[in-house]
C-alpha cells in the first residue's frame, strides 16, 4: 500500500499546484491514499466550503488543519458533518468537529490523527496525553496509523516521534511550510519527518507575499500578509510504502518538485 501525505497548501497557488500534480504522483506511485493540511487552503488561513469541495475533488481522501481551523466562520457550517475534515485533537472538550478518523482501503482500517503542538502555539491541551488515549480507542480497530502534528518546533515535533515509535505507523510535522531532509524510519518501525514543507508559491516567505513580512521584521508595526502569486510554485510532501503482509512502514520518499505555470 502507497500512502501520500501533503504539506500544507497555500492559497489559490497551492491548490493549482495540487491539482496538477497530484494526478501525475498518483499514476508515478499508484497511490492508495492520499492525505493533506488544508489549514492555509482558502486565502492562506483556514478553509471555506468551497475549498473543501475543490480540494476533495483532487482526490485528497483526508484533509487535516491546524492552529487556523478556525479563521473562517463558516467553517462551524460543516465540520461537524465531514468526517474526511479533520481537526486537531487535543482542542479542549467541547470545540466541533473530530479529530481523528478511520478510514478503510483494501481491507485495511487506518487511522489518521490530527495534533497540534504546544511550544509558541496557542495554547491547548497536551499533545502526548492526547495521542494516548486516541490510540487506545483506534488501536485494536486499525492495522494502520497516521499523525499529522502540527507544530512550531522540531524538539516536540521528534519528541513525540520517539514517544510514540513502534505505536503508529507514521508521524510528519507540518505547520512550518519548509521541509525537512530528516526523513526516516525511526527504531521501532514508525516513519517520521520533522516538517513535509508546503504547496503554494516559491518566490514567497512561506507562502505569503514578500514585502509585508520583511516590512513587520524591520518595522515591528502589524502588517497584512496574502498569498503571494507567480508563476513559480512547490510541491513538498511524502510517500511511504508499507508492506502489505505485515502492516509495516518499508520506505519513507521526500517529495519536493518545483513548477512554472
Amino acid at each position: 500500500m502507497n500512502v501520500m501525505i501533503i504539506g500544507d497548501i497555500c492559497g489559490q497557488p497551492g491548490r493549482r499546484t495540487a491539482a496538477h500534480y497530484i494526478p501525475l504522483v498518483k499514476e508515478k506511485y499508484n497511490l492508495d491514499l492520499i492525505i493533506a493540511n488544508g489549514e492555509n487552503s482558502a486565502g492562506g488561513v483556514g478553509i471555506t466550503a468551497n475549498v473543501l469541495a475543490e480540494l476533495l475533488d483532487l482526490g485528497i481522501d483526508c484533509i487535516t488543519t491546524g492552529n487556523h481551523i478556525w479563521d473562517k466562520k463558516e467553517v462551524f457550517d460543516f465540520i461537524d458533518t465531514e468526517k474526511r475534515l479533520l481537526r486537531p485533537a487535543n482542542y479542549p472538550p467541547g470545540a466541533p468537529g473530530k479529530g481523528y478518523n478511520i478510514i478503510s482501503i483494501h481491507n485495511c482500517n487506518i487511522a489518521v490523527i490530527n495534533l497540534l503542538g504546544r511550544v509558541f502555539m496557542p495554547p491547548v491541551d497536551c499533545p502526548f496525553r492526547t495521542a494516548d488515549q486516541i490510540l487506545s480507542e483506534v488501536k485494536d480497530q486499525c492495522e494502520i496509523i497516521i499523525i499529522d502534528f502540527h507544530a512550531e518546533a522540531t524538539s516536540e515535533k521528534l519528541a513525540l516521534g520517539y514517544y510514540l515509535d513502534g505505536k503508529v505507523s507514521c508521524i510528519v510535522g507540518t505547520h512550518t511550510h519548509i521541509q525537512t531532509a530528516d526523513e526516516r524510519i525511526l527504531p521501532e518501525g514508525t516513519a517520521f519527518i520533522s516538517d513535509i514543507g508546503m504547496v503554494g508559491s516559491w518566490n514567497s516567505i512561506l507562502g505569503v507575499d514578500k514585502e509585508p513580512v520583511i516590512k513587520k521584521f524591520i518595522t515591528g508595526l502589524p502588517t497584512k500578509f496574502t498569498v503571494a502569486s507567480g508563476n513559480e510554485t512547490i510541491f513538498c510532501g511524502i510517500v511511504i510504502k508499507i508492506d502489505n503482509s505485515t502492516n509495516k512502514i518499508s520506505k519513507i520518499i521526500r517529495i519536493q518538485e518545483n513548477f512554472k505555470f
